[in-house]
């Protein structure tokens, strides 16, 4: 039974968004894909403890996808069980008129996870590179650029080369980052999206802003192509996850991070022979009350 994903889904060398599938087709069954995420949360517990007890290090979990993919549903279902002390989600939205007064990757540094914390990106500084090529005159907003034609060639090269530089930036100074694209197929999305209008209780899912986006789904994946071969490196790597099945990308997805932190090699800290010898005195003066 396959039940170790995390080299599967890896993106090494050119990466082809029409050669991937959308659809995972191993052997495991829902059943039992449940039941291993149901394991692998107790390991992912242990080490957010130990992450955080360590304190030297931190993880950066970039989620990104198209509208109804299934990214905060995997938050839920991954980082349900671990210490909410220890975990930060940040959902990224349209910039607000503060954060145009600044560069494109300032509020992102804001959001950071300090060492000892899992951070988590919904959406992301990769907006930049998605969203804001597929509608170029949103970079206006920054006021730096007087034209849509001034976002040629050039300037994307630029923006990736910013992004790349960033992640090395924090991988060179004890963050760890993982980037999961989850790649949903536009008939799955489909479905999703009549579902939030079918059943009552998801209507509120539902926007009706979804559907122009929709109509630009094969430019959204060549944007997405394009940004994961520019910025896939070693100290950022990118993850592609069949996301057509929830269950199976969530399971996916937290195989990456357990492994990921696994190679961290988190140490609980060691107490020195004073500190030791303190905490023997401190257990005689509470037993003799």
């Amino acid at each position: 039974m396959d039940t170790n994903f995390s080299d599967d889904f890896l993106v090494k060398g050119k990466f082809s968004i029409k050669k991937t599938s959308t659809e995972y087709k191993g052997k495991l069954t829902k059943e039992e894909g449940t039941q291993l995420l149901i394991q692998e949360k107790e390991k992912l517990r242990d080490l957010q403890e130990r992450l955080y007890s360590d304190g030297s290090k931190s993880i950066l979990v970039v989620l990104q996808a198209m509208d109804a993919a299934g990214k905060d549903s995997l938050i839920e279902h991954v980082f349900g069980g671990v210490n909410p002390q220890g975990c930060n989600v940040t959902s990224f939205k349209t910039p607000s008129a503060k954060e145009y007064t600044h560069d494109f990757l300032w509020r992102h540094y804001l959001a950071l996870p300090q060492k000892g914390m899992i951070g988590i990106f919904n959406r992301s500084h990769y907006e930049n590179v998605l969203v804001c090529k597929v509608h170029p005159e949103y970079n206006l907003s920054e006021k730096t650029w007087k034209s849509v034609k001034d976002f040629d060639t050039t300037f994307w090269e630029n923006r990736y080369e910013s992004i790349r530089n960033f992640e090395k930036h924090l991988a060179q100074n004890g963050t760890t980052i993982v980037k999961i694209f989850l790649n949903v197929s536009k008939g799955e999305q489909k479905k999703r999206l009549l579902d939030r209008i079918n059943q009552a209780e998801k209507n509120w899912k539902f926007s009706t802003a979804d559907l122009p986006e929709r109509a630009l789904f094969d430019k959204y994946m060549e944007c997405y192509e394009t940004a994961i071969n520019e910025t896939a490196k070693d100290d950022a790597p990118w993850y592609v996850l069949p996301a057509d099945n929830k269950w199976f990308a969530r399971v996916a997805a937290i195989q990456i991070i357990i492994d990921t932190l696994e190679k961290m090699n988190l140490k609980y800290p060691t107490l020195s022979k004073e500190e030791k010898a303190g905490l023997q005195e401190a257990k005689k003066q509470l037993e003799s009350e």
